[in-house]
């Protein structure tokens, strides 16, 4: 088991297409944690979501969050980055992102119809900037 440097912890972020855990607290208090698509960009994780998603609700209220992204084969790792959102309405922005999640997820041949999909009105672009990022790699490594 080895702890990631913060630069491998991003490198972790951004390869391939690993699904994100995006965690928050409801407005009763009970934590809820839902997967999220997602892009690295300048140091912050960009994902939309529906303006009137559960989600977009509780981080206008709270913008704390934590995110955790792992590997699901050994042997093993996973990165948890903690911070602050900001959410915009922005339509060419949630665009531009949307269309980079859809070619990171669904592949380049469907990213413009993913992008255009998932940013007319009712959605948001949320952006996470990480206060605090740490990653384990090699998790089931006991040597």
């Amino acid at each position: 088991m080895r702890p990631m440097s913060t630069s491998e912890a991003f490198e972790f972020l951004g390869e391939g297409s690993r699904t994100g855990k995006l965690a928050w607290i409801a407005a009763d208090g009970r934590p809820h944690v839902a997967p999220i698509w997602f892009i690295v960009e300048d140091g912050d994780l960009l994902f939309a979501t529906g303006t009137r998603s559960g989600k977009a609700l509780a981080m206008r209220r709270e913008p704390r969050v934590s995110l955790v992204v792992d590997t699901e084969t050994p042997p093993y790792a996973f990165v948890k980055a903690d911070g602050v959102v900001e959410l915009s309405e922005d339509p060419d922005e949630l665009r531009r992102v949307s269309t980079l999640a859809g070619a990171r997820y669904m592949g380049k041949d469907q990213a413009e119809s993913f992008g255009e999909r998932n940013s007319g009105p009712g959605e948001c672009l949320v952006r996470l900037r990480p206060s605090g990022i740490a990653g384990v790699d090699g998790v089931a490594d006991w040597d």
